[in-house]
């Protein structure tokens, strides 16, 4: 899961692009701390648990610090700069410290006045960030859309990316563009997979089933829409993982790491890492899902089965090795119920677009995960 040159933002130069990226697990407003407790020293932490815990051998590379890391105001040269208190040794030094334990790094910024957060943005900086971030030697770029007009955004967010480009630096770039534009205007995904590694189309994630499900159903009604402009290097993100919180059972938690690596989403973790259950972790580093995640060919799988009480759902996924015109495929098969009782049901392999005349072997991986390979005799 190495990368020479990670996450390059022109298609020519993307195809071998990775897809997993570790987020730390305290995050700003996304995370149920207060931002004051948001600090170095948490950040060293979790790199450092990255490595110990194993989640760097089976891919995890990114730590990216989400929003409130900054200073209330830009220095006298108008320079972003963090909070002095909670990063005395600058981000400079904190990326250096990441990097050094083969690690990457990455930032939140906002294409607008302010940060969801109420600190500095963007806007009318561009220029100047992007070489400060490439400064710094940041990997990875979050740009959030507050306080910012929808109508810019088609404008502001590949400006933004141009001057990142400019640095020389390579730097994923994900943005929130479609995210604030879905339900109010049409989405140019066409444009946003040209100018974005990957980017957020719905609504943040909470810790709860609720909200797994109601991403799962957006993307589902949706799937038609996004997934053609997913591929190698532009990805449609359905926000980040809560394996290990606190809001879903095990089972639960095993449905969501299925179904995002049938959507071939950047595996992003918001979990406090220290506490994460050996059952929990056992899911975030299963190497049959992650394979899956990460399949070369970079296909975006989707819903192809409901059963009419709504509950059971098949969802495929069209992966290497691939003979001919014959895919592989993965299979996830997912119970929406929540009373506990075993539930069974029958779909054929036609039903969910299995056709290969020539029939199919199978492996059943991780509970919910079928992988089903084309039979090559």
């Amino acid at each position: 899961w190495t990368q020479a040159e990670p996450f390059k933002r022109t298609r020519e130069n993307i195809g071998e692009r990775k897809r997993i990226c570790a987020l730390s697990s305290l995050l700003g407003e996304f995370s149920p701390l207060r931002a004051d407790l948001l600090d170095e020293r948490l950040f060293r932490r979790v790199a450092d648990l990255l490595v110990s815990e194993g989640y760097s051998n089976v891919g995890y590379q990114y730590i990216i610090i989400d929003d409130c890391w900054l200073d209330t105001e830009r220095d006298s040269d108008g320079a972003l700069q963090a909070d002095p208190e909670r990063f005395p040794s600058g981000i400079k030094d904190l990326a250096e410290y990441v990097h050094s334990k083969g690690l990457l790094f990455g930032i939140y910024e906002d294409y607008g006045n302010y940060t969801c957060g109420g600190y500095p943005g963007v806007l009318g900086h561009l220029e100047q960030d992007a070489n400060t971030f490439a400064e710094w030697g940041v990997d990875y770029v979050k740009l959030d859309g507050c306080y910012t007009e929808l109508e810019d955004m088609a404008t502001g967010y590949p400006e933004f990316g141009m001057y990142l480009n400019r640095t020389g630096r390579p730097m994923v770039y994900s943005c929130s563009w479609p995210a604030y534009q879905e339900g109010e205007m049409d989405v140019d995904y066409e444009a946003i997979s040209q100018t974005c590694n990957l980017w957020r189309n719905y609504g943040d994630i909470q810790d709860s089933w609720s909200s797994v499900a109601s991403i799962m159903d957006w993307f589902a009604l949706n799937q038609d829409r996004i997934a053609p402009y997913a591929g190698p290097g532009h990805w449609n993100d359905p926000d980040m993982l809560i394996i290990g919180d606190y809001g879903l059972s095990y089972e639960q938690s095993k449905t969501q790491m299925a179904v995002w690596a049938i959507l071939a989403a950047p595996l992003l973790l918001s979990t406090d890492i220290a506490a994460v259950k050996k059952h929990y972790k056992e899911i975030l580093q299963n190497k049959d899902i992650l394979a899956v995640n990460q399949d070369p060919l970079g296909i975006q799988g989707k819903r192809v089965y409901m059963d009419d009480s709504n509950t059971t759902q098949v969802w495929t996924r069209a992966i290497s090795p691939k003979k001919g015109d014959q895919f592989s495929y993965a299979v996830a098969l997912v119970s929406g119920r929540t009373d506990g009782i075993p539930h069974p049901f029958s779909v054929s392999l036609e039903e969910i677009g299995l056709n290969n005349t020539a029939g199919y072997i199978f492996k059943v991986s991780f509970h919910a995960l079928l992988i089903r390979e084309s039979h090559n005799e």
